[in-house]
This record gives C-alpha cells, sequence and structure tokens, in this order.
C-alpha cells in the first residue's frame, strides 16, 4: 500500500514521542509518496541503525541533523529530487556501512572528508550532477591512515560529472570488487592495481586511454568488463581468454587494433560480445562453438552478486543495464534489468576479413548478431536458421556473396534484418515472418546486392532462373543415404513378391537367368581358348 503525507509531520509526530525516538532502530519508508523535505528533527532518533526513504518524492537539502545518527549503518535517500551539496555532517557517520545518494539533484564536489567512513562497504552516488575531481584525500594517500576506507567492496559513482585521473590510491583498497565509474568526464591511465581482483569493473563513457589493462590478468573471476567509449589502443592480450567466469565484455568504440585472439573462444560463461568500432582486423576466430553461455543448453542469466555487510545487502547487479546502450535492431537501444538476458555478438566497424564461421549457427541462444561493416566474403552460413531466439540479424556493408538460405525464413522470432550492400545473388527467400519485416521499406533489407531478384525488390526472377534456383537445394547426406536405403529394400522386396505369387513370371525369370548364364559362360570359354591359341603361337 503506499502512503501520502509530508514527510516533516510525520519525522515531527515520530520525534515527540520519546519512546520511539529512544527504541526505533529502523525506518524504511521506502516506494510511497512522501512529499517535502527532511527535517532537521530526524537527528533526535539517535539509535536509528537503518535509515531508509528511496523512492519517494522529497525535495530541499539533506538536512545537517542526519550527523547526528551516528549508529547509522545504512542511509538510502536514492531516487528522490533531493538537491544542494552533500552536507560534511555525513561524514559524522562512522558506523555507516552503506550510503545511497544515487538518482537525485545532488551537485558541487563530493568531500574529502568522505575518506573518514572507514566501515563504508558501498558507496552509491550515481545519477547525480556531482563535479570536481576524484583526489587522492578521497581515498587516503594524503591523510592519516585512521581515514582510510579498506572495508568498502561497491564503488558507484557513474553518471555525474567527475573529472581528472582515477587515483593511484585507489588501489589501496583492496577488499573493492565492484567499481563503476562510467559516464563521467575521467582521463588518463587506469591505475594498475595488482593486488586488486575486481568482479564489475565499468569505466565506459570516460576519455580514459592506454592499452588494455595488464593488471586484469590477475583479476581471474572477473564477470563483467566495460571499457567502451574510450580511447584505448594496442591489441587485446591472448590471455584474454583466461576469464572463465565473465559474462559481459564490452570494449566497443577505442581504437584497438591487431586480430581477436583465438583464446576469446575459451569465455565459456560468454554471454555479451562487443568489439564494435575499433580497429580490429584478421578473421574472425573459428571455433566459436566453444562459446557454450551463448547455447540454449549453457546459457546462465547474469545475475551479478551480493555483498553483505552487519544489516546491509548490496545487489550489486541492479546496476547493471541502467545506463548502457546496446546496439540492436538498428538501434541504440537501453536494456535496463533485461540486459542479464540479453545474448549477443557485435564485431561490426571494424576490418575483419574471411568467412563467416559455420559453428557460429551452434550459439542457439543469440539474440542479436551484428557483422556488419566489415570486409567479410564467402556465403551466409547455409544453417543460419537454427539461431532459433535470434531476433536481430546485421551483416550489411561487407562482401558476402552467394545465396540467402532458405533457412532464414524459418527465424520465428527475427524483427530486424539487414543484408544490404553485399554482392548476394539469387532469388529472395519468403515465409511468415521475412514477409512481415521492414513494413515501411523491406526492400532496404536487401538493397545493395544486384544479384538479388524477386519480391521485395523490384527486379523480377526470368523463368528459367527461378527453376533453377528453386530446385538448387542444399545436400543432406544423411537424407541421401536413408532415402537410398528405404528405396532399395522396397525394390527388393517387390521383385521377390512377384516372383513368389506370379509363376509364370518366375518361371521367365529363371529361363532368362539361364540364358544370360549360358551366354556369359560360351563367351569367356571362346575367348580363354582364343587367347592361349594366341600365346602358343608367338
Amino acid at each position: 500500500m503506499e502512503i501520502t503525507g509530508d514527510m516533516t509531520m510525520l519525522i515531527d509526530g515520530l520525534s515527540s514521542q520519546c519512546a520511539a525516538r529512544k527504541k526505533l532502530l529502523e525506518l524504511h519508508l521506502s516506494y510511497n509518496n512522501f512529499t517535502g523535505a527532511l527535517p532537521n528533527s530526524i537527528r533526535r532518533f539517535t539509535s536509528l541503525r537503518m535509515l531508509d526513504i528511496s523512492s519517494n518524492n522529497l525535495i530541499g537539502s539533506i538536512s545537517p541533523g542526519i550527523g547526528d545518527l551516528t549508529s547509522l549503518v545504512s542511509l538510502d535517500l536514492s531516487y528522490n529530487d533531493i538537491s544542494g551539496h552533500l552536507p560534511t555532517e555525513v561524514m559524522h557517520l562512522l558506523s555507516l556501512a552503506s550510503l545511497d545518494l544515487s538518482s537525485n539533484r545532488l551537485s558541487g564536489s563530493i568531500p574529502a572528508e568522505i575518506g573518514v567512513l572507514t566501515n563504508l562497504t558501498s558507496l552509491v552516488l550515481r545519477n547525480n550532477t556531482f563535479s570536481g575531481v576524484i583526489r587522492e584525500e578521497h581515498f587516503a594517500g594524503t591523510l592519516p591512515p585512521h581515514l582510510e576506507a579498506p572495508e568498502l567492496q561497491t564503488l558507484l559513482m557513474y553518471s555525474n560529472r567527475i573529472g581528472g585521473n582515477i587515483p593511484q590510491s585507489i588501489c589501496e583498497l583492496q577488499l573493492l570488487g565492484d567499481i563503476d565509474l562510467s559516464g563521467n568526464l575521467l582521463v588518463g591511465e587506469i591505475p594498475q592495481c595488482s593486488e586488486i581482483s575486481y568482479n564489475f569493473l565499468l569505466l565506459s563513457n570516460n576519455t580514459l586511454s592506454g592499452k588494455f589493462p595488464a593488471f586484469l590478468q590477475n583479476c581471474t573471476g572477473l564477470q563483467f568488463l566495460d571499457l567502451a567509449w574510450n580511447k584505448f589502443f594496442g591489441s587485446l592480450p591472448a590471455w584474454i581468454g583466461d576469464f572463465r567466469d565473465l559474462q559481459i565484455l564490452r570494449l566497443s568504440h577505442n581504437t584497438f587494433s591487431g586480430s581477436i585472439p583465438a583464446g576469446i573462444t575459451n569465455l565459456l560463461s560468454l554471454q555479451y560480445l562487443d568489439l564494435s568500432d575499433n580497429n580490429i582486423s584478421g578473421a574472425i576466430p573459428w571455433h566459436l562453438s566453444n562459446l557454450t553461455g551463448m547455447t540454449m543448453k549453457g546459457f546462465q542469466p547474469f545475475s551479478g552478486a551480493s555483498m553483505s555487510s552487519g544489516l546491509v545487502t548490496v545487489e550489486v547487479s541492479g546496476q547493471f543495464g541502467e545506463i548502457l546502450l546496446i546496439s540492436t535492431k538498428g538501434k541504440q537501444l537501453p536494456y535496463g534489468g533485461g540486459l542479464q538476458y540479453f545474448v549477443g555478438i557485435d564485431l561490426s566497424t571494424n576490418s575483419l576479413t574471411g568467412e563467416i564461421p559455420p559453428n557460429i549457427t551452434s550459439l542457439d541462444a543469440l539474440i542479436n548478431l551484428n557483422l556488419s561493416s566489415n570486409q567479410l566474403s564467402g556465403e551466409i552460413p547455409n544453417k543460419i536458421g537454427t539461431l532459433q531466439s535470434l531476433e536481430s540479424l546485421d551483416l550489411s556493408k561487407n562482401k558476402l556473396s552467394g545465396g540467402i538460405p532458405s533457412s532464414l525464413s524459418s527465424l520465428a522470432f527475427l524483427s530486424y534484418l539487414n543484408l544490404s550492400y553485399n554482392n548476394l545473388s539469387g532469388m529472395i527467400p519468403s515465409g511468415r515472418q521475412l514477409d512481415t519485416l521492414s513494413a515501411n521499406d523491406p526492400s532496404l533489407m536487401y538493397i545493395g546486392n544486384e544479384g538479388l531478384c524477386g519480391p521485395p525488390l523490384q527486379k523480377n526472377c526470368s523463368r528459367n532462373y527461378t527453376f533453377i534456383h528453386s530446385s538448387k537445394q542444399e545436400f543432406k547426406p544423411m537424407t541421401f543415404y536413408f532415402g537410398f536405403g528405404i528405396g532399395l529394400v522396397v525394390g527388393i522386396w517387390v521383385v521377390f513378391c512377384v516372383l513368389l505369387f506370379n509363376k509364370i513370371w518366375r518361371i521367365a525369370y529363371f529361363r532368362l537367368f539361364d540364358k544370360l548364364y549360358d551366354r556369359v559362360y560360351v563367351f569367356l570359354v571362346v575367348s580363354w581358348s582364343s587367347l592361349a591359341r594366341e600365346a602358343a603361337e608367338e
């Protein structure tokens, strides 16, 4: 049930009761319709350990009186309309393990004193308008050791306006497993934190640079790596295939070069691979069937993990997909919580050559396959129709040749198809699903292929070509041998039955057999005698 009311009246009413002020340990008012500001009278609840007023309609600034709640372990004011600066009084909450001020309108710089919160395990400041830089003072370094935050496990500060470099002192937070600084103004290289083993590292949409971070080789438990939309360069390391738990890998919109390491097919848990908009060349690794996380049998939806400390449990998976845009169906689409069920490969806008590996069709959990804007050649795999989960297929702007496989028409969930600007030829297959795509102008899916004909193009196929095309089917050895065997057995039984039940035919058959036998026998005897005579004369 949703409660509506003024927050000031509620807190003032509760604080007037002496017993309530002394005994109240937890106050949960989330997902209601409270309005107004958090009053200064909140300071009277000195026994409070958890305060959750998230997902309401609070306005105004954070009351300085919050600093008197020194027993607080968890403070959640997220998803309101709170504005102003983060008050320094919050730094008095030395018992605080979880602080979530996300999705408000807070501004200004993050106080350097935040480092005094040494028990903090989760810091979530995302989706505000914080500015300034992350300095050494935020995570100790130049301040006394007791100002460090050694217990910090989750640091979410994405979608702000934080600039500058990521400080080297962040490496001192050795329990830090989940860090998300995406959507800021960060520059420079990532500190080489060799002692930290990240599980979730999201740094997209900044201006970070440098080669692929070498220290990540130690992060064997990495599950989510997002370095997209930065200025990273160089080749991808061969050891990238060592991340056996990696499920999401986003490296798009950088300037990575070289080839795709063959070891990438060792990522057995991978469900989303995005290497688009780089300078990657060479062939697509051949053994894509090893990516069992992209098959219906091996797929396990990405769920992240939970981190607990005392009364606080932080679901770190809740952040993923909130601002991530996925390139699919010809658009940039936000997937939100649905990201955990998204399975896709995006290698578009590179310089890849060679053929599309035929065994890519074994990845039957794929929802999105985008290989567009490369230099791929050869034919579209005949068994493309086995990708029964496919919703979006983009092979445009390559050098693909041959016909469009008829199995494409069996993709029941396909809602976007782009095969334009290739060298495809032959009749365009039809089917219930294909005929519903791009209703406004379906010919755009095939434009730029001079050899294609038939609806929805204006170019008609000749009758002779139509016959040849329709009779040209994929050879299936098992089907051929099975049919041949059945035909042979049926034929023998027909002959046997006729001879068994028809006396006249049976007599005629054996007489014919005898005559053939006599003729062959006489021919062999005469030929042998002739050869023997010639040999004797010589």
